[in-house]
C-alpha cells in the first residue's frame, strides 16, 4: 500500500527572486509619489487631454508640452483593467506567445545600424537582405520564440525603413514579430501589411501577429511620436511594449533602486494612458535598464547591473501582474568572442531564472550598435540549456527509479533497461553544437573550436534553400505599401 504524504512541497523549477515583496511595494509607492509630485512631461496634446480626462493634473503647459501629474487613485484604477496576459501569434498561427507570469520566450533585438557580415567578418551597415537573413536564422533556430529585425534597412528610404524591415521579416520567418515604427504613419502602414498577411482586420483581432515596440524618453518624458503610437495601438488592438531605457548615472539615478523607481514611474504612465484610452489595451511593461560606463560613457549591455536590474524589474511586473519585456543574449564585445559568449550567457540565464516573459536583444554586440548571426546561433544553444535547467528535477516514484536499481543490482549497467530507453530523450538535454566527444573523437571531427562550428551553422542556414513564406500576389501587395511610403519620403534616400 502506497503511503500518501502530507505537506509535501515541490519545486517544479529552479527559482530566482531579487526583490522581496516589501521591497517591491516600497519601489511601487515611491513611483506613485514621483508620478503625483514630480510628474512627467508629455509632448502630445491629445495625450495630455486623454490623461486629463482620466483624472490627471495638468500644469505648466507650453506650446509643445505639459507637465502631467497622476494621482495614485488613477494608477490604481488603471491597474484594474490592464490585462495580466497578452497573446501574440505568428502569421500562420503555428507559433504563439502567451505572455503572463513566469512564461518565458526568447527573441532578437531590433534596429542595429551595423552588422557583422557572416561571410567576410567585416562590420558594415545593415541592409534589407541582412534583415531577411536574420529572420531566416531565427526561423531555423528552435529556441527562438519571436523575432525582431536585428538591423535597420539602410539601403531604403530613411523615413520608411520600418515598413521594409517588416516585409523582410515576413519573408524570413513565421514566428511572432516585434516591430518598431518611425512614427504614427509607420505603425499604420505596418498594420495594413499585417491585415494583408493574416487575412483582414477581423482575423487580426483573433490573434495579433505583431507587437509594437514603443520607447519613452528617460527621464520622465513622453514624446509626441511615442504618445501617438501608444494611442493608436490602444485603439487598434495592437499589443505594445512600453519600455523606458534609463541609464544609471546619466538619465536615471546611479543607485539601482532609484533607477527602478524612475523606470516604473515611466512605465506606469504608459499603463494609465492606455487604460484611460481603451480599458483592456494590451501593454507589455518594458525596462531596458543598465548603467553608463563612466570611463567610456557607453550604454552597457553586458554588465551585471543590466542582468540585475532586468531581474528586479521582472519581480516588480510579476507583482503588478503585467507581462514584461526583458533583455538578454547581448554583449558589449565588438565581435563574437569569449566576452560575447560569457556576457550573453549570464544575462540569458538570469532572465530565464527570474521568469522574464518577452526576452529580447539576443544577438546584440557593441552596446546594441551591431548585430551578429554567430551570437544568435551560439545563444540558441545556451537558451536550450537554460530551458532544460528550468524544467527542474521531477521527483516521484518513477524518476527515483528504486525498482530499476533493484533490477540492475550492484555491478550492473542501465544501458539496456527500458527505463533508460523511456527517459533518456526527455531527461538528458542533447546539444546541437556543443561537443561532448572525447579528445580522439573531436580530433577526428576536425578539431574545430566552438566558434568555428557556430560559423559553419550560420552559413548552412543561409545557404539552405527555404520554401517561400509569401506567394507572389501577397508579396506584391505588401511591397506596394512600402513603395507608396517611399514615394512619400523620396527625398530621404540614404546611400550605403
Amino acid at each position: 500500500m502506497q503511503v500518501q504524504k502530507t505537506n509535501y512541497e515541490v519545486n517544479a523549477t529552479p527559482r530566482l527572486q531579487v526583490l522581496s515583496e516589501d521591497q517591491i511595494e516600497a519601489i511601487y509607492y515611491a513611483a506613485l509619489r514621483v508620478l503625483y509630485e514630480t510628474g512627467v512631461r508629455v509632448y502630445d496634446k491629445e495625450g495630455v487631454e486623454v490623461a486629463y480626462s482620466g483624472g490627471a493634473i495638468v500644469e505648466d503647459t507650453t506650446d509643445g508640452s505639459s507637465l502631467v501629474k497622476i494621482p495614485p487613485y488613477v494608477v490604481e484604477k488603471a491597474r484594474t483593467t490592464v490585462p495580466s496576459k497578452v497573446v501574440v501569434t505568428g502569421p500562420d498561427r503555428q507559433y504563439r506567445m502567451e505572455l503572463f507570469k513566469n512564461q518565458i520566450y526568447y527573441g532578437g533585438g531590433s534596429d542595429t545600424p551595423f552588422t557583422i557580415d557572416p561571410y567576410t567578418g567585416e562590420r558594415r551597415r545593415t541592409t534589407y537582405q541582412d534583415v531577411k537573413n536574420f529572420a531566416r536564422v531565427a526561423q531555423a533556430l528552435p529556441n527562438y520564440d519571436f523575432h525582431m529585425s536585428l538591423g535597420i534597412t539602410q539601403d531604403m528610404a530613411v523615413g520608411t525603413h520600418d515598413r521594409w524591415q517588416y516585409l523582410a521579416m515576413l519573408e524570413g520567418t513565421c514566428k511572432p514579430i516585434n516591430v518598431t515604427a518611425m512614427d504614427l504613419e509607420g505603425v499604420r502602414d505596418q498594420l495594413e501589411m499585417a491585415y494583408i498577411r493574416v487575412g483582414g482586420k477581423e482575423e487580426w483581432k483573433k490573434g495579433p501577429i505583431f507587437s509594437l515596440y514603443i520607447e519613452p524618453v528617460s527621464p520622465l518624458s513622453h514624446s509626441e511620436e511615442v504618445v501617438q503610437k501608444l494611442i493608436f495601438a490602444s485603439d487598434n488592438y495592437i499589443p505594445f511594449v512600453y519600455t523606458p531605457r534609463p541609464l544609471a548615472g546619466a538619465t536615471a539615478p546611479t543607485t539601482l533602486a532609484g533607477l527602478l523607481v524612475q523606470a516604473l514611474a515611466e512605465s506606469l504612465f504608459g499603463i494609465v494612458l492606455s487604460q484611460i484610452r481603451n480599458p483592456g489595451a494590451q501593454i507589455i511593461m518594458g525596462g531596458v535598464m543598465s548603467n553608463m560606463d563612466m570611463s567610456s560613457t557607453s550604454y552597457c549591455y553586458g554588465s551585471p547591473e543590466m542582468a540585475l536590474l532586468g531581474a528586479g524589474y521582472t519581480d516588480i511586473t510579476k507583482w503588478l501582474r503585467v507581462p514584461e519585456y526583458e533583455t538578454a543574449g547581448c554583449s558589449d564585445a565588438k565581435l563574437f568572442d569569449e566576452q560575447a559568449a560569457m556576457e550573453s550567457t549570464i544575462n540569458i540565464a538570469t532572465a530565464g531564472l527570474v521568469g522574464g516573459n518577452m526576452i529580447h536583444d539576443v544577438g546584440y554586440l557593441d552596446s546594441g550598435m551591431t548585430s551578429s548571426m554567430e551570437l544568435m546561433v551560439s545563444s540558441n544553444e545556451v537558451i536550450g540549456m537554460m530551458k532544460r535547467i528550468l524544467c527542474g528535477i521531477p521527483v516521484d516514484d518513477d524518476t527515483m527509479a528504486l525498482d530499476v536499481m533493484a533490477d540492475v543490482g550492484p555491478g550492473g549497467h542501465y544501458l539496456e533497461h527500458d527505463h533508460t530507453f523511456n527517459h533518456f530523450r526527455t531527461e538528458i538535454w542533447q546539444p546541437d553544437l556543443i561537443s561532448h566527444q572525447n579528445w580522439e573523437g573531436w580530433t577526428m571531427a576536425g578539431s574545430k573550436r566552438f566558434g568555428e562550428r557556430v560559423h559553419e551553422r550560420v552559413i548552412e542556414i543561409l545557404e539552405t534553400e527555404m520554401e517561400p513564406l509569401l506567394d507572389d500576389t501577397m508579396y506584391k501587395e505588401l511591397r506596394r505599401i512600402c513603395e507608396l511610403a517611399d514615394a512619400r519620403h523620396k527625398d530621404e534616400k540614404l546611400d550605403v
